[in-house]
């Protein structure tokens, strides 16, 4: 059976860019080459950016409520298509079905949320500022964004920008992650559906000497991009220095904080689809549980131990693991397993214990495969790399505060701030952990603070690298630049 060969989507048609570079797409569960990705560069984007550049007047000129009907188009299609994506997705990225089906339907939310851009994107204006003067606020397009995605979910988070950009008046160029290119191309197919005008939606595969080339374009007015925050500083810094808007979102560590009074059977089912949810790989899976008092870390540990046994490891898309909601399935690539035992050995030498370790997991048929299982260390201390760093896997961290306060300043004091959670019915407790806790997302009895597609998406510190945040009407100010208006009139002479 040959392998597909993807292509470019340049100015309205499908491109087989002239490349000397390609890379072998795999399925991370079996070692399988799904397709061949072309490593575009500097010339590939001038073309894309030509093309949108071309297609700005014409889209900017567009009234808004015609500008969000291929999008309504395109909502239908995701829907229609959603048992085909999620198979796509779960083959190049390996998370299991019922996670690929969640992020498909975040998907389809932040599409429907654009869909509004007509009242999302309203001014706003004082009638009698001063005498016989009126004051507005006009937000409008600026051109061409582009993008850089990541590998944890290729559908998801391009949409936190995508649907937004279109549907304020700008044009885009967007770069799949090299590594999982082949679910944007059959989205991008759905978009040449809906009936786009030619140029303003593009795409162009690559690795980062695409991401450099649009970050460097000067017709690039904004550029995003999800991955580490070492990445994001750099991409902020290169951005800033030729005064270009720029949307970075970095690294976590998010930590899941359990009360005494915690509903524990309800907490420990909920860690566990957090912490081991696409293996770990996702900016907002819990990572590190802060367990507070003596009695509440023993019983947490073991309760926790105990669920994490009972996780099923393999390929998500096996018959026996395809309907599993809590099938962990592999990491992305070989490197990413390899840096995943170096930390796992950090752990061991730092001192904490290694009370399950995933590394003995043995998945039969799938020599190819990059799996690890469920890996628990305890008796981690704060300012341990195990506890510092970002490992991006099935590797969860338990750690013991003595109070609520204890608790919130070990989450304060680590360097990255997406989002926490606290298990407790305690209102008070709950209150002062929203109120003092530095992270951009917070969450109360919940796993996974990932807001809805209509409220902002974003962390602080160094998980975030801008002065926006992605999806709904937060990102409409990204997008869009305020023009103050400022005006009088005179009757008119005789």
């Amino acid at each position: 059976m040959s392998v597909p060969v993807l292509r470019n989507y340049l100015d309205g048609a499908w491109v087989s860019p002239a490349v000397d570079g390609w890379l072998d797409v795999e399925n991370p569960a079996t070692g399988e080459t799904l397709a061949r990705c072309p490593l575009g560069g500097a010339q590939e984007v001038a073309e894309a950016v030509t093309a949108a550049v071309r297609a700005f007047p014409g889209w900017r000129d567009t009234p808004a409520s015609r500008r969000v009907q291929p999008l309504f188009r395109l909502a239908a299609s995701l829907r229609e298509c959603e048992e085909e994506l999620a198979v796509i997705l779960t083959r190049e990225m390996g998370k299991s079905l019922g996670d690929a089906r969640a992020e498909l339907k975040r998907t389809f939310e932040n599409v429907e949320t654009a869909c509004g851009m007509p009242v999302l994107q309203m001014g706003d204006k004082l009638v009698g500022c001063a005498e016989g003067i009126d004051g507005e606020v006009l937000r409008l397009p600026l051109g061409v964004f582009a993008m850089s995605c990541p590998f944890n979910f290729p559908a998801m988070v391009p949409f936190w920008f995508l649907p937004y950009v279109l549907a304020a008046g700008n044009t885009f160029v967007l770069k799949p992650s090299e590594q999982v290119p082949m679910t944007m191309q059959r989205i991008a197919a759905l978009l040449h559906e809906s009936g786009l005008p030619p140029g303003v939606f593009n795409l162009v595969n690559g690795d980062r000497a695409v991401s450099e080339a649009l970050i460097d374009h000067p017709d690039v007015a904004g550029f995003s991009i999800v991955g580490s925050s070492r990445t994001c500083a750099a991409v902020a810094e290169r951005c800033a220095r030729q005064n270009k808007r720029h949307l970075a979102m970095g690294g976590a560590k998010n930590h899941l904080v359990v009360m005494p009074d915690a509903r524990v059977d309800e907490v420990v089912r909920n860690m566990t689809t957090s912490c081991y949810g696409c293996a770990g790989q996702r900016c907002m899976a819990a990572s590190a549980i802060v367990a507070v008092g003596d009695e509440t870390y023993e019983e947490i540990c073991a309760r926790f131990l105990a669920q994490s046994r009972e996780i099923a490891v393999g390929d998500p898309l096996s018959p026996e693991l395809r309907d599993d909601p809590l099938a962990l399935g592999p990491v992305i690539s070989a490197r990413a397993l390899s840096f995943i035992h170096d930390m796992i050995e950090t752990g061991v030498r730092e001192g904490a214990t290694l009370a399950l370790d995933g590394r003995q997991v043995r998945v039969a048929g799938a020599a190819g495969g990059h799996y690890l299982g469920p890996t628990v260390f305890t008796n981690v201390k704060p300012g341990m790399q195990i506890h510092q760093t970002e490992i991006f896997g099935p590797v969860v961290v338990l750690l013991k505060a003595a109070n609520l306060d204890d608790a919130i300043e070990i989450i304060n004091d680590h360097p990255y701030g997406n989002g926490a959670s606290i298990y407790t019915q305690n209102g008070y407790h709950a209150r002062r952990f929203k109120m003092l806790t530095r992270c951009g997302m917070i969450g109360v009895n919940v796993g996974i603070p990932a807001p809805v597609a209509t409220l902002p998406f974003g962390g602080m510190k160094q998980s975030l690298w801008a002065d926006h945040k992605a999806q709904g009407k937060a990102v409409v100010d990204f997008v869009t630049e305020s023009k103050i208006v400022t005006e009088r009139y005179w009757p008119e002479a005789g």
